[in-house]
């Protein structure tokens, strides 16, 4: 199950024309939600789903109205309100207790599309937009539109919706960013359980070594790319695909040192370097330079205090943090802040 809007896209992209295909999108929440507003669903002719706008307690209801949609052609809105005793949610005891209200409409060359394939190709050449679909009235053939923004897309990860009042009518419009792109420096054992978390929420993962012994596709299948280039080209690779977060963890302070001088300047949000903090100092004497001349944020020793040692908390530990300096939070238990949590 993937649920980052590149990856479904990516799926849905392949088949476009070979099923019939509805996008589910939650528009408007009362109270708490699973998802958050701007969430997408894709939902098909054969049964396929991608993407998820509950915890799993609504999808085949959905899917129930989405046939409906293919059938007609025709746009929709639903609610499920897990206040009311008579409301489908209610009644199944699952959800967060709150109301929430999903668009359905359906995705075929007439309409555009949706305009979804330019959603596509933005996100896979790492630009930034926004995504506007008219709510109400409702169209019957369904609107999207996609405005693409040429300039640095911001590293947050936070996708931003709003409801807006345009011209009588209400449109929902969606903050549509590139997934991050992390490039692991080292690609040993170790290497192996942050690259599969970091592709399971759908980032863009590179990963650099120059050992032949190391980075080897068939323990990285699913990686970007696999680099044995020298830390200069390392450095225009980073510039030309947009890196966002570096973790240097080749285990060796030549290797992390020599990487690390190439990236003094470069505007990451996160550098990371594995091992304690005597280590780091290590690498950055080796690299000729001091953490105050490093353009980036520089973590050392990385990771959240979450406990174990295993290669498997570690990389646990090092994608949790790198999550919270994405979506420029504070990576407390929401509990001690009054937050809700479902």
């Amino acid at each position: 199950m993937v649920t980052d809007l590149k990856s479904i896209l990516n799926t849905w992209h392949a088949q476009k024309d070979t099923q019939e295909w509805v996008l589910a999108t939650l528009y408007k929440i009362e109270g708490s939600s699973y998802r958050k507003l701007g969430a997408m669903m894709l939902i098909s002719s054969l049964g396929q789903r991608l993407g998820m706008l509950s915890g799993g307690c609504l999808e085949a209801d959905i899917q129930r109205h989405a046939k409906q949609v293919m059938g007609t052609l025709t746009s929709k809105t639903i609610s499920y309100d897990a206040t009311d005793e008579d409301d489908l949610t209610f009644q199944l005891g699952i959800g967060c207790g709150g109301i929430v209200h999903i668009l359905l409409q359906p995705i075929h060359k007439n309409n555009e599309y949706l305009q979804l394939d330019h959603v596509f190709k933005a996100l896979s050449d790492t630009k930034p937009g926004q995504y506007s679909q008219q709510v109400t009235p409702v169209l019957p053939q369904g609107s999207g539109v996609f405005t693409q923004n040429d300039e640095q897309h911001d590293l947050s990860m936070n996708r931003k919706a709003k409801l807006v009042e345009i011209n009588h009518a209400t449109w929902l419009q969606t903050s549509i960013y590139p997934p991050p792109h992390l490039l692991i420096v080292g690609g040993g054992a170790d290497a192996i359980p942050v690259y599969a978390l970091a592709k399971q929420l759908g980032w863009s993962v590179s990963v650099w070594d120059t050992r032949a012994a190391n980075a080897k596709r068939e323990y990285f299948k699913n990686a970007d790319a696999i680099l044995r280039c020298s830390p200069s080209e390392l450095k225009t690779y980073c510039e030309k695909h947009k890196v966002d977060a570096v973790i240097l963890m080749a285990h060796s302070v030549e290797l992390d040192a020599s990487v690390l001088a190439q990236f003094v300047s470069l505007p990451f949000k996160y550098i990371g370097l594995l091992g304690p903090a005597h280590r780091r100092e290590q690498v950055l004497q080796h690299a000729n330079t001091t953490i105050k001349n490093v353009h980036a944020p520089v973590f050392g020793p990385v990771g959240l205090n979450l406990g174990g040692d295993s290669p498997e908390s570690i990389a646990l530990s090092l994608i949790s943090e790198i999550h919270a300096v994405l979506s420029n939070k504070n990576a407390q238990s929401l509990s001690n802040w009054g937050q809700e949590v479902c």
